[in-house]
Formats: C-alpha cells, sequence, structure tokens
C-alpha cells in the first residue's frame, strides 16, 4: 500500500488491508489534522481493501467530521463501490460523482 499527497489530497494504491491499516491510518489522520476544507482520496489505484481497511476509511471520514472537515472518495474502483453499496455505506460517505444508479439499483433490491 502506498499514499502519496498532502492535507487536501491523498492518492491511495496497492491493497488496504489489515497488514498496511496501522499506516494508512496515521497517514489518514495526520492529514485530517494539519488541513482543512475537504480530505479527498483518490482511490483509482487500490487493488482491494479488506474489513479492516474499510475501517480505516470510515474511522477517517469520522475524525475529519469532527474536525469539521469532509472526506471524499473519488475514482472508487468498481469492486468496492460493490461493496460500498452492500454495506450501505455508500449512504454515509462521499463519493465523488455518486455511484452509478444502475448499479445501485441492482445492488439494494431484496
Amino acid at each position: 500500500m502506498h499514499i502519496r499527497g498532502d492535507h487536501a489530497e491523498l492518492a491511495v494504491g496497492g491493497r488496504l488491508d489489515v497488514r498496511s491499516a496501522a499506516d494508512a491510518r496515521t497517514v489518514l489522520h495526520s492529514a485530517v489534522d494539519s488541513g482543512d476544507g475537504d480530505l479527498v482520496l483518490d482511490l483509482a489505484g487500490l487493488d482491494s481493501w479488506d474489513a479492516t481497511g474499510l475501517g480505516v476509511i470510515m474511522g477517517a471520514h469520522r475524525r475529519a467530521g469532527r474536525c469539521g472537515r469532509r472526506l471524499v472518495l473519488r475514482d472508487v474502483p468498481p469492486q468496492m463501490q460493490r461493496l460500498l453499496v452492500a454495506t450501505r455505506l455508500h449512504r454515509i460517505l462521499a463519493i465523488e460523482g455518486g455511484l452509478p444508479a444502475a448499479e445501485t439499483q441492482i445492488l439494494t433490491k431484496p
């Protein structure tokens, strides 16, 4: 996993999982704490995430809210979009451009 950027925009690549969670958490919290306005996470280079990685994203989202900021996800890969819809986190997280409506409808039908 690698994260590049500053307090306004970070590009996340590789795997965000239990092995990389502590490092990712440190970088994300530092970025949240040192800036203002939206913090954009560009996920185009992210290969995969597990429940721990998703927890890191949610923790950064909560921390940003407490700091008066907003965490915004950009270029969420399709397989991760499906996970956000399945867990209904797409309703909580800010996703730049939203998710494709057809995919959201298909995945949320009972």
